[in-house]
């Protein structure tokens, strides 16, 4: 079924893709002082940031910082111990 046509793939010029970097990506890796390499470690650092933020956003949303007040025992067994007044206007 060659009807004489051929394709001479190898001297073809490539698209060449060049992606680029994001701007957080090389700002982690500029920041990290040379701890992240390249933009896969620093996803997944920003990956790993992402999931502490929203740990951290969790605790100060439902966690309740208003819980009543616990005396300790000694401030239970002085507050039996005092002499209040009674203060009460008599019963008629």
């Amino acid at each position: 079924m060659s009807n004489g046509v051929e394709f001479d793939f190898d001297n073809e010029p490539r698209a060449v893709v060049q992606t680029k970097t994001p701007a957080m990506v090389k700002l982690v890796i500029k920041l990290s002082g040379g701890l992240i390499k390249d933009s896969t470690q620093a996803n997944l650092a920003l990956l790993a940031l992402s999931f502490l933020m929203l740990a951290l956003s969790y605790f100060l949303i439902f966690t309740d910082g208003n819980e009543p007040y616990r005396p300790t025992q000694e401030e239970i067994n002085r507050m039996m111990n005092m002499n209040v007044p009674n203060v009460a206007p008599p019963v008629k």
